[in-house]
């Protein structure tokens, strides 16, 4: 064993302890797949990541450094907060990029980000699968969240990697209001999406802040879970939304409110046609650990 750099780092919020946790080893090397998994399942997070040089071939195609993300028993080729949760660490810790933008290595390939004052913001990666979703899985999907079928206005596949599937809703507040039934969504992974409007918001959330409210369930934790503020989730809603004309170029999604989190996701879609998606990142916890 010997001590590696670590951060503990809060993602997609400017407040500690209010965005998606993400442990961060910062010198990988020399680690196995077994000792990085069972690090991560250790941390009891969603997710962990271990930074390593970039790869002879990632580094002639400009790779800055490379990034493995595993999650509680697996390992995952590309995950959004982990990709701005890393990159965050990376440059606190002094890495310096070659060009104006950070590329990181990952398993799906390179990964491009840019800075945008303080936010950071990564380049949606390309969908596996879009399109609408099978009838019948609307169906289940609108019997497990507890709302009729015409609540679902809109549905896509929104696959870059996890099997998202994407639902819209009518209201901020109905996505708000969702509990949903684990049994009869065993097996999904599913993203709620429904528009924010002045009606019903109240506080300092109103409309001129987040213009969707957004909610992650997927398997885990012997049942359903849900996920506070998920990047690859808000990567191919954006690409859906914007290309069905449901959503602006630009606007900021809300996640993690209903587990009294307050991830902010902001979505860019720039001249060229990519979307960027970005958040702000903080340091929560900052040490050494023996690995």
């Amino acid at each position: 064993m010997q001590s590696r750099h670590f951060k503990q780092v809060d993602v997609f919020t400017t407040t500690p302890y209010r965005g998606n946790p993400l442990a961060v080893v910062l010198d990988g090397s020399g680690l196995s797949i077994a000792e990085m998994q069972h690090f991560t399942n250790w941390t009891n997070l969603s997710e962990c990541t271990f930074l390593l040089p970039p790869t002879p071939e990632g580094a002639a195609a400009g790779a800055d450094y490379r990034v493995r993300i595993f999650c509680p028993g697996r390992e995952l080729p590309f995950a959004g907060h982990p990709t701005l949760g890393s990159c965050h660490a990376w440059l606190e810790a002094g890495g310096v990029p070659r060009t104006e933008h950070v590329v990181q290595e990952c398993g799906v390939g390179l990964v491009k980000l840019r800075r945008d004052g303080e936010r950071l913001a990564f380049a949606a990666p390309p969908l596996i699968k879009s399109g609408p979703l099978p009838e019948e899985d609307v169906a289940l999907i609108a019997r497990g969240l507890g709302v009729a079928r015409e609540d679902i206005t809109a549905h896509a596949w929104c696959d870059n990697g996890p099997n998202w599937r994407g639902v819209m809703l009518r209201s901020a507040e109905q996505v708000l209001a969702l509990q949903p039934d684990a049994a009869i969504l065993a097996g999904l992974d599913i993203g709620v999406v429904g528009p924010r409007g002045k009606v019903g918001v109240v506080g300092a959330r109103e409309a001129v802040d987040t213009q969707f409210e957004v909610r992650a369930f997927f398997p885990g934790n012997n049942g359903l879970a849900e996920d506070p503020v998920t990047g690859s989730l808000n990567a191919a809603v954006a690409q859906w939304l914007i290309g069905a004309g449901l959503a602006p170029e630009r606007y900021v999604a809300a996640q993690g409110t209903a587990m009294a989190r307050e991830g902010r996701v902001h979505i860019e879609r720039d001249a060229s046609g990519t979307i960027w998606v970005g958040g702000q990142s903080v340091t929560c916890i900052e040490g050494s650990v023996r690995l």
